[in-house]
């Protein structure tokens, strides 16, 4: 068996979220009087680092900013964070937390074949955890319901600890598990997790399915690109 852990990402990698996260984030904008007609589309774009990252970058865009420059947001190299009002994304976010929490489950599902994967990795002696920058009762409450017992943690974002891409929740989850480095990997839809994925010093398998494309992953330097879940088992598993 090449890995005998196997961490992976939550929205867009496991789960289809999209929906409940755009009516979550149409709602709380609505409710604080900005722009509420984001789609699919706007919504994969703002996501993938919290939602702090994804309110800012909503009223970014908002006020004007190039979207090709929504990447930037939430890293070191961000100049967009401080053009927008830093205190009106933290209202905004205790209006989306609580309203996400009570509807993150609507339309939300497992992408085809994932949980026959969790199955099957299971029934091969791997260890899971899912290590997502969503809410922690969101990522536990979905975990519970639509994965029950296919997880041996469910971690998501916390006060007090950094999120992705700092390897801090990943180290976390491999310290608990007691699951060696080099026979870890990372499963994620994004440049965040390829981020994570290095910066925890382990391996990452990405999937096309999620909130990034294939070129776009390749533009980020992803190794391992997968189609299917069955390919995600022979990635982990021959």
């Amino acid at each position: 068996m090449k890995y005998e852990t196997a961490i992976f990402d939550m929205d867009g990698t496991v789960l289809d979220t999209v929906d409940d996260l755009t009516l979550a984030l149409n709602y709380a904008l609505q409710q604080s009087g900005h722009s509420h007609n984001w789609n699919r589309e706007d919504t994969k774009k703002f996501f993938g680092s919290g939602v702090i990252v994804a309110l800012t970058r909503a009223l970014a865009v908002e006020g004007g900013i190039d979207e090709k420059d929504l990447e930037q947001v939430g890293t070191d190299q961000d100049a967009i964070s401080p053009k927008v009002n830093h205190t009106e994304v933290l209202r905004i976010a205790e209006i989306f937390k609580p309203y996400y929490a009570d509807h993150c489950h609507i339309k939300t599902g497992p992408y085809p074949g994932i949980s026959l994967l969790l199955c099957r990795l299971k029934e091969a002696g791997v260890k899971t955890a899912v290590v997502s920058n969503k809410p922690d009762p969101a990522v536990r409450t979905l975990s519970a319901e639509l994965f029950p017992g296919l997880f041996d943690l469910a971690v998501g974002e916390q006060e007090g600890i950094k999120r992705k891409p700092a390897p801090d929740m990943t180290l976390k989850v491999m310290e608990q598990l007691r699951a060696k480095a080099e026979k870890t990997v990372y499963i994620g839809d994004s440049e965040i997790d390829l981020q994570t994925a290095r910066n925890s010093g382990i391996d990452c398998i990405s999937v096309d399915w999620g909130f990034r494309s294939t070129k776009f992953l390749e533009a980020h330097h992803a190794s391992c690109i997968v189609s299917s879940a069955d390919a995600v088992y022979e990635a982990i598993c021959v």
